[in-house]
């Protein structure tokens, strides 16, 4: 006979959404508990965004150390070129996912939260068992908030297992493949196929569009584009994989390129990275009457379901599949629950690829606004105008701002660059089109002297025809 538990709340699923959203919750009064058959982090944590940071720092800091083995770079030489050792990396790697669950997870009980580790199954939309290591756990609650977010596609010919891996089994490999196929050039692909090229492996890309990041347009692409090649690290643009077949250790790709032709590729490993699909099987979905939005959860503004009192968030409700994004949609909710007014309505959620260079993308595009019927203006600096790029050997890369704003007063729409470090310029980028921000407030807002950050300010003092660092 099972135990039973009730709640107030009860959030399935402890990654990046569902964890905010119980400890807000919790710090709100709300009696919470929160369920995970994984470990408290999610696959942000666990076996995604952190693990593949931690993967792509150490992998840029051996590129960079190898670089001095070769000459005297910046005045700096090595009698010697450094060693990769796999499994230490990877056990940096793990510890610090280890201190980010621990510190999840001190950050729940300290809000008065209970974590329940086990696998839920509902019986109906308030009513869940959970298999516990202690055995069945009946969880009734006043309110359900769903968060079991997503996983990796499997290509129909290709099962994971042995030689064709997913982005999970990447993050953790014993050993650096000689050669690495990466069937996909979407950001995920491409962010963990750079990091292995960094470490000395071959990378092969095999893309089935006609090029990389097909999310962001051309101009944004080029410069990593331009890395790809200058480390003769292909990429097979409009190739249709058909199957893989693993023998010996080895994995033989077969796929029909651009020429319409079939072709084989021989890998030690094959990683797979054509996308991820909401987790919405094998835990009791179908009872508890809830619309669909095609493969995805349909909730409203303020994350409600069909079912009253049942919420969902993350990627269970569809794109952009982005961590912030849930985290931010989890303290809604637990405030709502709460009493507060709130509802899930950013002006733009900004989307970050840790590549070579790293790439940010927030509002629209000047192709996208014009479609959508706005004049536009658009001013653009390079880094290679910036002393503080330059000094970080970041100015070189073709990387640059862009802002796009309405001609007719100035309010910006959208704001992406591609170079070194972008990512940390990404928030002020999504506080500028938060608050409305026109031209005038950026150009005008004093930026510290020197940091990459005044490569905003230029770009709208470019938009409005008054550069002071580059010739209009």
């Amino acid at each position: 006979m099972s135990n039973k538990k009730s709640c107030t709340l009860l959030v399935v699923g402890a990654g990046p959404g569902g964890y905010v959203a119980a400890i807000r919750a919790g710090q709100l009064g709300l009696d919470t508990i929160i369920v995970e058959a994984d470990r408290a982090g999610g696959t942000c944590l666990i076996r995604g965004c952190i693990p593949s940071k931690a993967l792509i720092h150490a992998a840029t800091r051996f590129e960079e150390l190898s670089s001095h083995a070769d000459s005297a770079k910046l005045g700096i030489s090595l009698e010697s070129t450094p060693k990769l050792n796999v499994e230490q990396l990877m056990d940096w790697k793990s510890g610090i996912v280890d201190k980010l669950n621990g510190g999840v997870e001190a950050l729940l009980k300290k809000a008065g939260v209970e974590l329940v580790k086990g696998w839920a199954t509902f019986s109906d939309a308030k009513t869940c068992t959970v298999e516990t290591p202690e055995g069945p756990l009946t969880i009734e609650a006043e309110h359900v908030l769903l968060s079991n977010g997503s996983s990796a596609v499997e290509l129909p010919n290709m099962p994971y297992g042995d030689a064709v891996i997913s982005s999970t089994e990447a993050l953790s490999l014993a050993a650096l493949p000689e050669h690495l196929v990466v069937i996909g050039a979407g950001y995920i692909g491409l962010e963990l196929g750079i990091a292995y090229r960094k470490l000395g492996a071959n990378v092969t890309f095999l893309e089935g569009r006609d090029r990389i990041l097909p999310l962001y347009d051309k101009e944004m692409t080029r410069p990593i584009e331009a890395w790809l090649k200058k480390h003769k690290t292909p990429v097979l643009a409009n190739a249709k994989v058909q199957s893989a077949k693993t023998e010996n250790g080895k994995a033989s790709v077969v796929y029909t390129g651009a020429d319409g032709v079939e072709h084989t590729l021989v890998a030690n490993k094959v990683l797979v990275t054509v996308g991820r699909a909401p987790n919405t099987k094998g835990w009791g979905l179908e009872t508890m009457c809830i619309d669909m939005n095609g493969a995805f959860i349909k909730v409203d503004q303020m994350c409600r379901t069909a079912m009253k009192n049942v919420w969902a968030i993350g990627d269970l409700v569809g794109e952009p599949m982005l961590a912030h994004k849930a985290s931010a949609q989890g303290e809604m909710v637990a405030e709502i629950i709460a009493g507060h007014r709130r509802a899930f309505d950013p002006v733009a959620i900004p989307a970050v690829c840790f590549t070579e260079p790293e790439i940010v993308g927030v509002g629209l595009t000047p192709d996208e606004a014009k479609a959508a019927g706005h004049d536009v203006i658009v001013g653009k600096f390079p880094f290679a105008a910036i002393g503080r790029a330059l000094t970080m050997e970041a100015g070189t890369d073709g990387g640059f701002v862009r802002i796009t704003a309405r001609k007719e007063d100035h309010v910006i729409l959208g704001i992406h660059a591609v170079g070194a470090h972008v990512s940390e310029l990404s928030n002020e980028f999504a506080l500028a089109l938060e608050m409305g921000a026109r031209l005038e407030d950026l150009a005008h807002t004093v930026h510290v002297h020197p940091t990459l950050g005044e490569a905003t300010m230029e770009a709208s003092l470019a938009a409005l025809g008054k550069a002071i660092h580059i010739t209009n």
